[in-house]
């Protein structure tokens, strides 16, 4: 059982209300004494607390207050704790991101949907694909390219033609955004264990950033993109909502 919960909600007006509903209805826990984290917003809002919450064991619930809400449950103040208990589990992995900068500054972040390099100028970005230390791709040209997790697979990776991958799947989706040479390149299916390196030709007249999640780094020379095994987001669904489900019917619609 989940006796002790922890509300969380965006700024929106919406889940700011609904906040306040819940929290006078089920009391409100400390986050780090919870026994689950119940995250009031849309998608974008269930990112940023399954960021911050990665180092807690406790699972996270959300509800869709939001415009966005694939990774959130419908919204419902009646039987939340029944709802809790009912809930199916599903684990994730997220993408780990090392990019490296001009004057050799580094960044590295975390990403549960997808790792994606956007050209920053008017010339399109020029970028050599490694896949395990070996060049698969000595060229790309294109407006961008991404690495995206089976959980982020119907996002930004679903938008730019990518394909939606099964959320068991132990692979990752690599990605092409407006690809230019080779023309109409669709991308590649890897082992979830492969390691990706982006590196980033003509970089001062093409200049690229590096985006993970939302969290972004500025004139880039290499990305190195893997998933992060010791990293575990564990996220509780409605019965029969679970994101297995969401994934096939997002293939269906």
């Amino acid at each position: 059982m989940y006796d002790k919960i922890a509300f969380v909600a965006s700024s929106v007006a919406q889940a700011q209300d609904a906040l306040a509903r819940l929290t006078d209805r089920y009391g409100q826990c400390e986050i780090h004494e919870a026994d689950v984290i119940v995250a009031l917003g849309g998608d974008g809002h269930m990112l940023r607390t399954l960021h911050e919450t990665e180092k807690l064991s406790a699972p996270t619930y959300g509800m869709n207050c939001g415009t966005i809400g694939f990774l959130m449950n419908e919204f419902g103040e009646d039987d939340l704790p029944a709802r809790l208990a009912a809930a199916e589990v599903e684990t994730i992995n997220p993408l780990s991101m090392h990019a490296t900068c001009h004057g050799g500054t580094m960044h590295e972040a975390l990403a549960i949907n997808e790792v994606s390099l956007l050209r920053a100028g008017p010339q399109a970005a020029k970028l050599r694909i490694s896949v395990d230390d070996k060049v698969r791709m000595s060229e790309l040209v294109c407006d961008g390219a991404m690495v995206a997790t089976p959980a982020g697979s119907t996002a930004y990776n679903y938008s730019a033609n990518g394909p939606i991958l099964p959320i068991g799947a132990d692979v990752l989706a690599l990605t092409a955004m407006a690809a230019f040479r080779p023309r109409r390149w669709r991308g590649a299916l890897l082992p979830k264990n492969a390691t990706v390196r982006f590196d980033v030709l003509e970089e001062e007249k093409r200049p690229v950033m590096a985006d993970a999640d939302g969290r972004s780094v500025r004139d880039v020379l290499s990305v190195t993109v893997r998933s992060e095994p010791s990293v575990v987001h564990t996220i509780l669904f409605d019965p029969g909502h679970g994101l297995e489900e969401r994934l096939l019917q997002e293939q269906f619609t």
